[in-house]
């Protein structure tokens, strides 16, 4: 079998994420209609997700930017109602959203179990995730990811197709045996084929809207969807018996 290099996402690829952030924004959306009584939680909700992905372009991924949309929404709503801003309330709401990147990672179904086929199959594994070092290590320790990935790793605050590029060079990979598996269209999926590298796509259990974009670009390489991380080795070593790599 023809050894590949296979990129792998982790947060909602290879373990649980934006299940626990969804838990922390009930949290802050429930205390705010309690001092805004007159706002309702999908507004705050709306509000709050708006900021977060507004700020991705000045601060990337970097675990800061998630609790100062929370700041940043009470700010808001303070402003329009004419509410007093108070230091005590803001400090908790900004401990609120720093609470979610204290939370023990989960691995998502099969995750060791597929990642240890690949390895037994003889492929290069590596692992590309955004967000800023400290939170990713932390998972990366606690999942003990380092069993399949060892020092090929790669924590991008700017997720992007320069930053996969970046990668692809510095691994002198070539793209006709190389995957890119991830859960976000937009930072996993559209950069691997406007790169022309092969990507298989799997949806996560619930998706941040950033995530979220039409793929429209031009490839000549492979784009697979699968329900699940334990297809993965299947679709991967189907793909090179029918030499569509």
């Amino acid at each position: 079998m023809k050894k590949q290099n296979i990129l792998f996402n982790l947060d909602d690829t290879l373990s649980y994420c934006n299940r626990y952030f969804n838990l922390v924004i009930d949290e802050f959306a429930d205390q705010m209609t309690a001092w805004f009584d007159s706002i309702t939680e999908d507004d705050i909700k709306k509000k709050q997700l708006q900021l977060d992905v507004a700020a991705i372009s000045q601060h990337g991924l970097k675990s800061d930017r998630f609790p100062e949309s929370f700041v940043g929404t009470y700010h808001y709503y303070c402003d329009l109602t004419g509410r007093e801003k108070k230091k005590d309330e803001i400090h908790y709401l900004r401990e609120l959203g720093f609470k979610v990147f204290e939370i023990p990672v989960e691995p998502i179904p099969f995750m060791n179990e597929t990642l240890q086929r690949l390895k037994e199959d003889g492929h290069e594994l590596y692992l590309h995730t955004g967000g800023d070092e400290a939170n990713q290590r932390r998972k990366i320790t606690q999942l003990e990811l380092t069993t399949f990935f060892e020092h090929r790793i790669f924590i991008s605050e700017h997720k992007d197709t320069t930053a996969l590029s970046d990668i692809l060079k510095t691994i002198k990979a070539d793209p006709t045996v190389t995957w890119m598996v991830g859960n976000s269209l937009r930072t996993d999926i559209v950069p691997a084929l406007e790169l022309d590298i092969h990507a298989i796509y799997i949806p996560a259990e619930s998706e941040w809207q950033y995530n979220m974009v039409e793929v429209n670009v031009d490839h000549r390489s492979a784009f697979l969807t699968v329900d699940s991380l334990h297809e993965v080795p299947d679709v991967i070593n189907k793909s090179i018996q029918n030499q569509i790599i």
